[in-house]
């Protein structure tokens, strides 16, 4: 069965006013469903998205007009979901809910998709992809290769490398772990055993942990660029650049811990311009060193690119190159795992004080220690080939101006919310927040009679 949702004019005003792009896409009804099934597809093979069936968009004169003409009822659109139902099941990747309006014709049929870890084809049996607005088919050999890795389906970190065997057999990176974590074994035969080694070949994985010198096998896409502008623009210059780019090399155990103690002394020689005179620059280094693990761990190592750190006036910027793997989105990046190089995550563990002590946690941990100090969230986005991690120098508003900005864009807030918003961590202090700005006449309590108890939110006061 699929719910019927009644909706309100803001909820429908919101819908009729989307803007089709990477995450969304409105569809007439009178579309056949084979062809929507590329858009389904294309979302499943990208980052997810929202399609809306039983918009009718109208030129006129220039002018687009959108219209809600939706199904007269359930069984109209029947033929719709059969053959959705069969390629895109309901389930935890795909959900179906009917929208109503008391005031329009028709129901619309909203169809949610999440990112999906398989590869998923519409009803032609070819591969899509989201870009932008467009559903992008997939059909060359290679383009299907870099799907696989995009979606963490394959891994590059188990490509063998054209190199000497004894370039990590042989190496001090290796001897050095091997005495201190498994003094009883011999490399060789246990670089095989954990499979990196094939067809006599080491591995990604092998040479970026074990070899001494990795950026000799694997040149510009294996190490780290650091790079200081004085500036507070959205782009750095060549004008900008306080010095020539820093370059951090060596196995990946090595790259991590020296490309933050190397941000690290960069920021803390800095000095900005404030109202107050010049102020030092001053990062949480836990949530640097978490950032910049993860950058090196899940990184996409096909990609010719190396990891680049990005030091400003205000901010720290951190591009690890490749997409988000598998399943993971900038919505849920904090509480679902996938590694993409699971070798290189499981084995730099065993090496003395790893780097990612708290396995699948890293970005949990950054996150919890910039908000303790009362610092603005980092933000995460998606680039087309990679995943930009900025962490900012601002401190955070007042929780009660962020409580107010939040439901000037949002219908209602949960205690919870706030809590996640402002970096307060308690709920009894964000209460006090919360009557000060009914004291004000600004908000009141949820009058619904569903938001009662750990359910209760707040609104605008009306």
């Amino acid at each position: 069965m699929i719910e019927t949702r009644e909706i309100t004019d803001i909820q429908r005003d919101k819908i009729l006013a989307i803007v089709e792009n990477h995450f969304n896409d409105l569809k007439s009804k009178e579309i056949a469903p084979a062809k929507l099934t590329r858009t389904l597809s294309a979302f499943s093979n990208a980052v997810g998205g929202d399609l809306y069936l039983g918009i009718l968009e109208n030129d006129n004169n220039g002018v687009q007009h959108r219209q809600w003409i939706g199904f007269s009822d359930e069984e109209e659109a029947n033929g719709h979901i059969q053959i959705f139902e069969e390629l895109f099941p309901l389930g935890d990747q795909y959900s179906y809910t009917f929208l109503s309006h008391p005031n329009e014709s028709g129901l619309i049929l909203h169809i949610s998709v999440k990112k999906n870890l398989a590869i998923v084809k519409a009803s032609n049996k070819v591969i899509y992809k989201r870009r932008s607005a467009q559903n992008i088919p997939v059909t060359t050999e290679d383009a299907i290769k870099r799907l696989e890795l995009d979606k963490g389906i394959s891994s590059f970190e188990d490509n063998t490398v054209n190199v000497p065997l004894d370039f990590v057999t042989d190496s001090f990176s290796i001897f050095e772990f091997m005495a201190e974590v498994i003094p009883t074994a011999e490399p060789e035969p246990w670089l095989r055993k954990q499979l990196l080694i094939r067809n006599n070949l080491p591995t990604v994985a092998s040479v970026m942990l074990y070899s001494d010198t990795p950026q000799a096998a694997l040149p510009k896409q294996s190490g780290i660029k650091i790079y200081r502008y004085k500036t507070k623009a959205e782009e750095g210059t060549r004008e900008t650049l306080d010095f020539v780019p820093l370059s951090i090399e060596g196995p990946a155990y090595t790259q991590v811990y020296e490309a933050v103690k190397t941000t690290k002394d960069i920021i803390e020689r800095g000095k900005v311009l404030k109202e107050t005179g010049l102020e030092e620059l001053e990062y949480p280094e836990k949530a640097l060193h978490e950032i910049i693990t993860n950058a090196v761990l899940h990184r996409d190592y096909s990609i010719a690119s190396d990891i680049h750190i990005r030091i400003f006036d205000n901010r720290v910027e951190v591009i690890s190159p490749g997409s988000l793997p598998g399943h993971v989105t900038v919505a849920n990046i904090l509480e679902e795992q996938f590694a993409r190089n699971g070798n290189m995550v499981r084995l730099i563990n065993k090496f003395p004080n790893p780097p990612n002590q708290d396995v699948g946690e890293g970005l949990n941990t950054a996150f919890n220690e910039i908000a303790a100090l009362r610092l603005k969230r980092p933000e995460i986005i998606e680039l087309d080939h990679g995943v930009l991690v900025v962490i900012k120098h601002e401190a955070l508003a007042s929780p009660e101006k962020i409580i107010m900005e939040y439901l000037n864009k949002n219908e209602e807030i949960h205690n919870s919310t706030a809590r996640e918003l402002t970096g307060v961590q308690s709920a009894d202090i964000i209460k006090t927040h919360f009557y000060r700005l009914r004291e004000k006449g600004l908000i009141e309590m949820n009058p619904d009679p569903k938001k009662r108890g750990r359910n209760s939110t707040w609104i605008l006061k009306k």
